[in-house]
């Protein structure tokens, strides 16, 4: 599930040019699950109109302080307290000179006095205006009262000019904006290592060998882990998707790439989660530059095998607290999977079957030596969220029995 799914947006949108691409991120915020609603100042209303927003929410858009209609209620206050979080975007020096000192002169910035949900501020402006000692100085006074800033990138600007100034990349504000959604942050204070995707063997310099893994549920579960409070590092294998700027992201290609990384970082981690798909076998001989096929029309090749990286993790002197390992299966899924669990001495494992890897789906089973629990079939963040809900459950119950025990 979405971590916007359900939550309530309050899309404060002030004037500038880059108001157009807040319409996309209203569009793509709504695509997520999420309920938006708009607030224009009049100066946004010059560069796309109400109706814009409307179409792209369904609700209409606030535009006025004093509209009788709905001020009976003081319709500026409830907007206030039905919002989950807020989001102004894109924010103009004026509009942050304005709540930097607590003036409220239209419906946006009178909101903004009432609302106690919390705020992520996307600037765009010209770039003098935002290395100006009086910008930054509102900013600095904003952070220090609990505002949090994604803040504008260098590029081409709308006035012809190079410089910082530019609204963050929608992508980059949607991540910003979803720890604002999280109610608790039960990671608090862990380190979790996380490795995903497949390793690449090289036979010579051109041809590999290699697997159909993508890494996305790898990414899934640290971007969910981080959400949640862990600091996170990937070690991530060729091709895995970009990262938000919350992981600390290592790049490997080979298996015993994979596992140095993986040993230095994981050592006396609080987490090891093992989703990458390793090669089991690496080629005897590396050839350099490219073998020629000449007139061979048969070959024979030595492989030998590769490390196991989550059996060496969960038996190193200073391993991590725990270690939750993946067996992907094509048949007997649990019982295969509850060999493994003994076998390489971990805490739990996940048994999925083979046909996940590269799908947009995954579902599979929870095992510890104590139980067996079925996850159903869902997109792989659901699925990773699925995961880690189960990891704090079964740490929560350790707690439990050892507060319990005499």
């Amino acid at each position: 599930m979405s971590m916007f799914a359900g939550r309530h947006i309050l899309l404060g949108v002030s004037g500038g040019v880059a108001v157009y691409r807040v319409a996309e991120l209203a569009r793509l915020l709504q695509k997520a699950g999420a309920r938006i609603s708009v607030v224009m100042s009049r100066a946004a209303c010059q560069f796309v109109t109400p109706l814009t927003f409307e179409a792209i929410t369904g609700e209409a858009v606030h535009t006025e302080l004093f509209d009788l209609t709905r001020e009976r209620e003081m319709g500026h206050i409830q907007l206030a307290r039905r919002a989950d979080a807020v989001l102004l975007a894109p924010a103009t020096a004026n509009l942050l000179a304005h709540l930097a000192h607590g003036i409220a002169d239209d419906l946006l910035t009178t909101i903004m006095q009432v609302n106690e949900a919390p705020v992520l501020i996307a600037p765009a402006m010209n770039r003098s205006m935002w290395a100006s000692a009086a910008t930054q100085a509102n900013v600095e006074q904003l952070k220090s009262a609990g505002y949090r800033f994604i803040e504008p990138t260098s590029g081409a600007l709308a006035c012809g000019e190079q410089g910082v100034g530019r609204l963050a990349e929608l992508e980059q504000i949607m991540d910003a904006l979803q720890p604002l959604l999280i109610d608790a942050q039960p990671l608090a204070g862990q380190h979790w290592v996380i490795n995903a995707g497949p390793t690449a063997e090289a036979w010579d310099g051109v041809r590999l060998l290699t697997n159909r893994a993508t890494g996305r549920l790898g990414v899934a579960l640290a971007e969910r882990a981080a959400l949640l409070g862990a600091a996170v590092t990937l070690i991530a294998g060729p091709g895995v998707p970009a990262t938000s700027t919350r992981i600390r992201r290592e790049h490997i290609t080979s298996a015993i790439e994979m596992l140095q990384r993986c040993i230095r970082a994981a050592t006396r981690a609080d987490l090891f989660i093992g989703t990458a798909a390793v090669s089991d076998y690496r080629f005897a001989e590396n050839h350099a530059g490219k073998l020629k096929r000449g007139d061979n029309h048969r070959i024979r090749v030595e492989l030998t095998a590769n490390p196991d990286i989550i059996a060496h993790i969960a038996t190193m002197p200073d391993r991590p607290t725990r270690v939750v390992a993946f067996a992907a299966e094509s048949c007997d899924h649990v019982t295969h999977a509850r060999q493994k669990l003994e076998k390489k001495h971990v805490d739990a494992i996940i048994a999925n079957d083979i046909s996940n890897m590269g799908s947009d789906t995954a579902s599979g089973w929870w095992i510890t030596k104590a139980t067996t629990t079925p996850i159903e079939a869902m997109d792989k963040p659901a699925f990773a969220a699925a995961i880690i809900e189960q990891i704090i459950a079964t740490e929560r119950e350790k707690d439990a029995v050892g507060r319990t025990e005499p």
